[in-house]
């Protein structure tokens, strides 16, 4: 029944299913370990030879109800919840690549994922090129070498707000024998699913939109299982060849479609450990229950912003997949017909100090380094999260120095237009 259940249902009902006299919502077991009356149950285990839980590093039945919640809503075989957003790209791309290795991603993704991929992988021997989502498929793949393994991309950039042709960037990885990885974290399941449009893995960043109140931190990784390992066997050798830390196990032979997912796991987790608290998995989980409400009503309130700021003219520009002259509008008509998000990206005529202004007077909306929350949030990356760099490499990495990131919330939203309306009197 649960496979055939509506998005918004499984946003309820996937993951924990109570048994006769069970808690109707999802319990937290906050226990590090997990007893077992003999001994050869444990080796068992350990062994991967059987299903159960030892040690809440590898595996926790709170966190994993959650995951398995995830994978549900996005189609995919599996899903493993991280400590961060962060730490989902890092394990997804580490789980296939490892020193000697490249990846492709497009230009168009967030910050920190832009540093993690050029600067922190590249001194674990993993290098990056990085590439216009919109050049020329034969100019993209010409990016790609005999030692690339996967493309990446996000489904909606941040804080750009582009929307990906995922089709076409499925066209390319999978001509070149690579997985497709995506960021889904500004669509959600509930706008785009990915993998309906031949992308392989997706990761989330649960901390936005599918937690929605800012009470955790978290991320996840899910496996569409449709990738075929096996046909490039010499360049996934951790999938395809056995594992001597696991006594010559070779995961794509014993675990099928569910390789890439118990390799995550088993290997990954278990030696770097970045794993969520059962306490947030259960936080997450109250915020997944209401996803598919929230993000209606942030796209609602974002397109009836998105408009008014369209209409100013004392925005100099504005960055918005549902306007219908943005230059993402016919991409986010396929792929995101329900909506896209509540995030936008505008300028004002003016200077940097304009913007700062006009930031400062806004009455309601927080100034605060977070997107995707209930509450209408603003940030200005060029004076806050990328302060650090200058003019020239602010446009080198696609952040204008004018650029605000709005982040529009579920409130009343004349009270928002209502806000922003008095603030821009203010700074212009």
């Amino acid at each position: 029944m649960a496979n055939k259940l509506r998005t918004e249902s499984l946003c309820i009902r996937g993951g924990w299913k109570p048994k006769n006299g069970e808690p109707v919502e999802l319990p937290i077991v906050q226990s590090t370990t997990f007893k077992y009356d003999n001994s050869e149950e444990m080796a068992m285990l350990f062994d991967l030879k059987k299903e159960g839980y030892f040690y809440t590093r590898l595996q926790n039945p709170t966190n994993d109800a959650v995951a398995a919640k995830i994978a549900a809503l996005e189609g995919g075989v599996g899903a493993m919840l991280t400590s961060s957003g962060q730490a989902a790209n890092f394990y997804a791309v580490f789980n296939i690549c490892e020193a000697g290795d490249h990846i492709v991603a497009s230009t168009e993704i967030y910050g920190g994922t832009y540093n993690l991929f050029g600067v922190t992988m590249k001194k674990l021997g993993i290098d990056c090129t990085f590439v216009s989502q919109e050049a020329s498929e034969e100019d993209i793949e010409a990016s790609f070498r005999p030692n690339t393994k996967l493309l990446f991309g996000e489904t909606i950039s941040n804080p750009g707000c582009k929307v990906l042709d995922i089709e076409k960037f499925a066209r390319i990885a999978h001509r070149k024998g690579v997985p497709l990885m995506i960021d889904n974290t500004f669509a959600t399941p509930i706008n785009c699913r990915p993998f309906e449009w031949g992308a392989d893995i997706v990761t989330h960043s649960t901390t936005k939109y599918m937690d929605g109140h800012a009470t955790q931190v978290g991320g996840c990784v899910v496996d569409s299982g449709n990738f075929q390992w096996d046909d490039y066997a010499e360049k996934y050798p951790g999938l395809t060849s056995p594992d001597e830390s696991y006594h010559g196990l070779t995961y794509t032979k014993t675990f099928g479609k569910m390789a890439y997912m118990t390799k995550l796991v088993a290997q990954l987790m278990r030696d770097l450990g970045s794993i969520p608290a059962p306490q947030n998995s259960f936080l997450l989980n109250l915020g997944l229950e209401t996803l598919h409400l929230r993000v209606e009503r942030h796209c609602q309130n974002a397109q009836r912003v998105a408009e008014f700021l369209g209409n100013d003219p004392r925005v100099a520009w504005i960055d918005y997949p549902g306007l219908k002259d943005d230059k993402c509008h016919d991409l986010a008509i396929k792929y995101l017909p329900k909506g896209s998000c509540g995030v936008m990206a505008f300028g004002l005529k003016g200077n940097r100090d304009t913007a700062i202004k006009f930031m400062d007077s806004l009455e309601m909306v927080n100034i605060a380094t977070h997107v995707a929350d209930s509450r209408t949030c603003v940030l200005h990356p060029a004076s806050h999260t990328h302060r650090q760099l200058s003019e020239e490499q602010l446009k080198e990495a696609g952040i204008a120095p004018d650029l605000i990131r709005l982040s529009v919330g579920i409130e009343n939203v004349d009270d928002i237009l209502d806000d922003i309306r008095q603030a821009l009197d203010k700074a212009l």
